[in-house]
């Protein structure tokens, strides 16, 4: 009963605090902060202490894998040199400095201690930063960047750590410790493959919704532990097979598969994040009563705190120099790229040797490379991007998870997880609060960002033209024992798939589902040219996702108003 009552409770703090935060204009987690920290404190609840294990196993692994299978993996894949500077050099460096910095302020602190703090604090939680950016109108690749970067840094920060505890006991060699480094990404990276290849085609058999639901929550704990257990780094694998998952769930997934992952993963998101915060908050009064019998006391560690925010500021803020100015020459690249898959896809079109099935896949790259290279003239990035991707370091979940990771047998650990906390307190204020002034001062007329009008618009052209082409070859082609389809039906399919894309540009009301008879009549005529036109649609879709022609918006939005015309046509429960 205390259980279930404890439960209860805390999901009304956490949903209250939410609805709270968002009429006061505060983030949500410093709330629950707040209302931990009270109830750690009151009178009649017990010291609460939580074991690593269950923080490192039960709630990265999904927290990360929520994260990473609403991803876009073509955003992830022309943001990779930011994303793996900021998530991998910038991550080592900012660790290596803080290390060095906190040792030297605080000689009693063992440097492998000292670097364990810094691999705690230096990977950033986008949650917040996109959340803002997102509804200001921070540009689409910043935004695309933060995210990419919140991923992966969260791996490098893991193993840095793994390998700084194990240099506490005196076992650090360097190039052990890199040979160690680069076995624990490369293994992580086969088995978040493998484990993605694997789970998305046993789900792609599923039929019934409640079992994939719960193939779905089992597939990061899949992905995780063997990774661990290999040595590798689970974190990353579970990324891997996130990325993987997100990537082919429009190819391989019905539509009422996605809308219930994006539903449930948004749940347990929603619960991890705000829960590890409700939970630091409950254990202040435990880690403030270990802190008082040592030397280093509160007052210490909130100095080391704002001190260790200031270093963590300058590292990003110098990092961003050199990092921007690399990607200013990159469109050369782009345009060398292009071109030379331009040339190959007309020698293979001149070519009579050519197999129909190589030319589609060379002018497909030829295609994505001009669209890439479209991308990165549209959105070069300036001083502006880097600006606020200096002020968008903001800590959160995943140091203070990986805070509570630490084992209890190394030195000063009550102190570390006390300084991860006032981290990411700090930076959660500091930027938190001062982000949306410096975006409005940065883009004081906007910025662009999402899906313009005339890119939807597009976008629905090509969508519909695809559907139209179907319908009339299926008309065309149409069995001979099948009774022609009368004019009336092809116009309420033709008319069916335009209404099927209205939700991109217009905001229309759901309508009811249909129920498929048993014989070719007019209303099955219509359902099967709709779904005709359907799949037509979602080939086009795949495609245009292939050459990168939209952006990630625009797809996501056709994606989704196709998944609500499919839900349609197929009502859950339904096989056909």
């Amino acid at each position: 009963m205390e259980v279930a009552l404890i439960a209860v409770i805390a999901v009304i703090v956490l949903v209250g605090a939410s609805i709270l935060g968002g009429r006061i204009g505060v983030a949500a987690p410093l709330v629950l902060v707040v209302t931990g920290i009270g109830i750690g404190y009151l009178p009649f609840v017990p010291l609460v202490e939580i074991d690593p294990e269950v923080v490192l196993l039960g709630v990265l692994p999904p927290l990360l894998y929520a994260a990473a299978v609403n991803v876009p993996l073509i955003d992830f894949r022309r943001n990779l040199r930011p994303v793996v500077g900021l998530s991998v050099l910038l991550v080592v460096i900012t660790a290596v400095v803080v290390g060095a910095v906190l040792h030297f302020v605080v000689p009693t602190i063992p440097l492998p201690v000292a670097i364990a703090l810094g691999a705690v604090i230096s990977p950033t939680d986008a949650v917040a930063a996109t959340s803002i950016g997102k509804r200001l109108g921070m540009p689409d690749r910043v935004v695309a960047i933060l995210e990419g970067e919140s991923l992966v840094n969260d791996a490098t920060s893991l193993v840095l750590l793994k390998t700084a505890i194990a240099a506490v006991s005196g076992s650090f060699v360097f190039w052990e410790a890199a040979g160690s480094f680069a076995f624990s990404v490369t293994v992580a990276i086969a088995v978040g493959g493998l484990i993605g290849v694997i789970t998305v085609w046993i789900r792609s058999k599923l039929h019934n919704p409640v079992y994939d639901t719960m193939v779905s929550f089992a597939v990061p704990f899949v992905s995780f532990i063997p990774a661990e257990a290999m040595e590798a780094s689970g974190v990353l694998a579970v990324v891997v097979t996130g990325l993987y998952t997100g990537h082919h769930a429009s190819r391989r997934f019905s539509a009422t598969a996605r809308m219930n992952e994006r539903l449930n993963w948004r749940t347990v998101q929603f619960a991890m994040e705000n829960g590890v915060f409700l939970v630091m908050g409950l254990q202040l009064h435990a880690l403030v009563e270990h802190v008082g019998e040592s030397p280093l006391r509160l007052e210490h560690v909130l100095l080391i705190s704002v001190a260790l925010v200031a270093v963590l500021i300058v590292c990003r803020a110098l990092f961003m120099v050199p990092l921007i100015a690399s990607m200013r020459g990159s469109l050369d690249r782009f345009e060398q790229r292009s071109n030379g898959f331009t040339r190959l896809a007309r020698r293979a079109q001149d070519s009579v040797n050519t197999d129909e099935r190589r030319l589609q896949r060379v002018e497909r790259l030829a295609k994505r490379t001009q669209a890439d290279l479209e991308h990165e003239r549209s959105q070069r990035l300036g001083w502006r991007d880097g600006a606020a991707l200096s002020w968008s370091g903001m800590r959160g979940v995943v140091t203070l998870a990986a805070a509570q990771s630490i084992p209890v047998g190394i030195p000063y650990r009550a102190q570390i997880i006390l300084i991860a906390f006032g981290v990411a307190v700090i930076t959660l204020l500091l930027h938190g609060l001062t982000l949306p002034l410096v975006i409005r001062k940065l883009w004081p007329n906007g910025s662009g960002a999402g899906a313009s009008t005339s890119e939807l618009v597009s976008l629905k052209g090509d969508l519909v033209e695809a559907a139209d082409a179907a319908i009339d070859d299926a008309i065309a082609n149409g069995a001979e024992d099948q009774p022609p389809v009368p004019e009336a039906v092809v116009e309420r399919a033709r008319a069916n798939v335009r209404n099927g894309l209205a939700p991109i540009t217009l905001t229309h009301g759901a309508t009811g589902a249909m129920v498929l008879p048993s014989e070719e009549t007019p209303a099955r005529a219509f359902v099967r040219l709709s779904r005709v036109a359907l799949e037509a649609q979602r080939t086009a879709l795949l495609d245009e996702r292939a050459i990168g022609r939209y952006s990630s918006q625009a797809l996501r939005a056709a994606e989704l108003a196709l998944d609500a015309h499919e839900t349609r046509l197929t009502p859950p429960g339904s096989h056909a």
